[in-house]
């Protein structure tokens, strides 16, 4: 009997097994803080994004085990004739489970939810020190098209 991935949103139990996805690769664990009790900036953090309505923050689950995580934003646009974007961010799927095609599933998932929501693209930005990342996206039908800019605050 195989196991089937299920989504579903997350709650704010869920935040310790989000934040430990998200430390867990070299360029995560210099910028989260991986502490018990956690800091209160991510459950501030996670109060905002439920309380949005363009804001999805999903669990990926096998038999009730998290095995992975993401964060739809979708964002209203004039552009487009008004259109709907989603942007993608916080992909992980947890140390135990990659290399087995969750990824893959994860975004196929979160690619058939925007198109069912309206979106007329589904974007993302991935750090250039990815080069794994950059191939994987690239292998799901993703295309640099865009030069990403950041303003550091």
């Amino acid at each position: 009997m195989t196991s089937e991935l299920t989504f579903r949103l997350a709650t704010e139990n869920d935040l310790i097994a989000i934040v430990t996805m998200l430390a867990d690769d070299a360029l995560g664990a210099q910028r989260e803080k991986l502490e018990d009790p956690l800091p209160e900036s991510y459950r501030k953090a996670f109060a905002r994004i439920s309380r949005d309505p363009n804001q999805e923050l999903t669990i990926a689950e096998i038999d009730g085990e998290t095995v992975g995580t993401f964060h739809l934003t979708f964002l209203p646009y004039l552009t487009h004739q008004g259109g709907l974007r989603a942007q993608i961010e916080a992909v992980r799927v947890h140390s135990a489970h990659r290399g087995k095609g969750l990824g893959t599933k994860m975004f196929r998932h979160a690619i058939d939810w925007a198109r069912q929501q309206g979106a007329y693209v589904l974007q993302l930005t991935t750090d250039k020190k990815r080069p794994k990342a950059i191939h994987f996206y690239e292998e799901l039908g993703f295309v640099a098209t865009h030069e990403g800019m950041k303003l550091a605050l």
